[in-house]
């Protein structure tokens, strides 16, 4: 059973979150929180599996309420959710550490995807959001060189892996693509997630976009 703490300034969307995962077998709703000094109570004193969190809030915002959840080492995962396919906050949450971005209109299964996968130390982007993020990473880039130290601990295979997951592919397309077992690809992954010392796929993709090893692809 997956937990999960609601935040939503909006009376309605929280209700609607709630009637989504209680109708769910494997999620359960354990608190609702209207605002960010709410939402980094609740998880401090709850620790859910999975914050839903609300990117724009009046008070404390979804970002700094992440950043302090994230920074009081709990076990919570955030999903931040978002009404705008292209949000100014976007590169700030993921910096602070949230687990992934998912639109409101996500379709329910979508959403529902989108918890396991964070609960289970996974990340996951809306689609909708991934090449307008990924083309502002490419635009916001420091310069910094691919002879990063952190590179230098990797395998050729594992530096492979890097540059799949800076791509957005999943394990099942990363296992299609190097002819490789999925169980193989998950265990490449988290040695990889491990050297680089990234908390999740995410901040994953963002250090392979900050070295350059990925770049956005030029649409077709």
């Amino acid at each position: 059973m997956i937990t999960v703490l609601i935040v939503d300034d909006q009376p309605l969307q929280r209700l609607g979150f709630r009637m989504l995962l209680e109708s769910n077998p494997d999620t359960e709703v354990i608190g609702e929180a209207q605002n960010g000094v709410e939402a980094v109570r609740q998880a401090t004193e709850l620790r859910p599996d999975v914050v839903l969190m609300d990117v724009r809030m009046p008070g404390l915002d979804g970002i700094e309420a992440t950043r302090r959840i994230v920074a009081d080492g709990g076990r919570s995962h955030i999903l931040m959710l978002t009404t705008f396919d292209l949000d100014e906050y976007v590169h700030a949450a993921l910096r602070a550490g949230a687990s992934g971005f998912l639109l409101k209109d996500a379709h329910p299964e979508e959403l529902l995807a989108g918890i396991r996968a964070v609960a289970a130390g996974d990340a996951v982007i809306a689609p909708a959001l991934t090449r307008r993020l990924l083309d502002e990473f490419a635009h916001h880039l420091g310069g910094r060189s691919a002879a990063d130290p952190r590179l230098g601990t990797l395998t050729e295979r594992e530096r492979e892996i890097l540059i799949a997951i800076g791509r957005g592919w999943t394990n099942g397309e990363i296992a299609e693509r190097l002819v490789l077992s999925e169980s193989t690809v998950k265990t490449h992954v988290g040695r990889v997630l491990a050297k680089i010392g990234a908390r999740d796929r995410i901040q994953a993709v963002i250090l392979a976009y900050d070295l350059g090893l990925t770049r956005p692809q030029q649409p077709g």
